[in-house]
Order: structure tokens, then sequence, then C-alpha cells
């Protein structure tokens, strides 16, 4: 009994064809680094690479229901150096909502809520400028602006760029 359930269950397995996912929902995975340029507030203005410098690595996965439009959940760890010192300065958790807009654009809307206590939005703009049959290679620009923990609100244009699979 047990051999024959046994050849049944490999048959099925050898039965089964494996191929990329092409039906919806569709799951995509992403990993990127995202520069932040330039930030401006009602009390300054600071240059990333000049005042200091700060890096974020994007991570997410994006559930799309249909080749239009989608969900995706980020996390960042944002890292900054400030006169020698580094440290993990804040955790970002990004959801949002996504919009295929053709020819390997998209548009990402996502809420933002930051562990150091600021909140808001992000619009990104993403580009895919390279696809293979495992992966895709893109360059986005992510918008964000931030309000609340007792800080000016702030705007900053940011540079990513990043593999998804």
């Amino acid at each position: 009994m047990f051999f024959k359930s046994s050849f049944l269950f490999a048959l099925l397995l050898l039965s089964i064809k494996v191929s990329s996912q092409t039906t919806y929902p569709k799951i995509t995975g992403y990993f990127g680094i995202m520069h932040p340029i330039v930030t401006f507030s009602s009390d300054e203005t600071s240059v990333n690479f000049r005042d200091y410098y700060a890096v974020g690595f994007p991570t997410g996965i994006n559930i799309w229901k249909n080749e239009k439009i989608g969900f995706s959940f980020e996390m960042v760890p944002n890292i900054k150096d400030d006169n020698g010192t580094s440290k993990v300065t804040n955790l970002l958790f990004h959801p949002g909502v996504l919009v295929a807009l053709g020819n390997g654009y998209t548009f990402a809307g996502r809420a933002a809520f930051e562990s150091g206590g600021r909140y808001g939005f992000t619009p990104v703009f993403n580009k895919r400028f390279y696809k293979t049959n495992s992966c895709s290679y893109y360059a986005a620009v992510p918008l964000p602006v931030r309000f609340g923990n007792d800080h000016p609100c702030t705007f900053t244009i940011g540079f990513q760029f990043g593999i998804a699979f």
C-alpha cells in the first residue's frame, strides 16, 4: 500500500510543469539601495554626501492583483554617518499601492511610518531598465514627505536602484 501511494505521489510530482509565475495574484520581491540627495524644511536645506552620508536599504514584496495594480510591503533600514560616527537611525515601515504605467514604468504611492516617530507619505516613480529571465534591474526616484515628532515638515528627493526577482 505504501509503495503504491508513494508511486502515485511521485508520478504526480513529475507531471507538474515548473515555470515562472504568470497568473495573478503575482508575487515579486526586491532589494535596493536608496540615497537621499537633498532634504528641504523650513529650518534648513541639507545635502547628502556634503553634510553627512545617509543610505537606506529598501527590501520588499509586491503582490500584483493584475497587470495594472498591486500592493507593496516594504521595510527600509536607514544608516547615517555623521562626523565619523555611523548608526542605524531609523526603520521605515512603507506599505503602498502599485500602479503599472506601461513601458517598464511604475508608480508607488506609499504611506510612511518611521521608528523615529515621524510619519508621512512617499510617491515613488520607478523604471525597469534591464530584464532577464530571472530578475529585473530598476531605478527609482522616491519623494518622501514627513511630519511629526516636533520637527518641521520635510521634503526629500532621493535616488534608488535595485534588483527585483
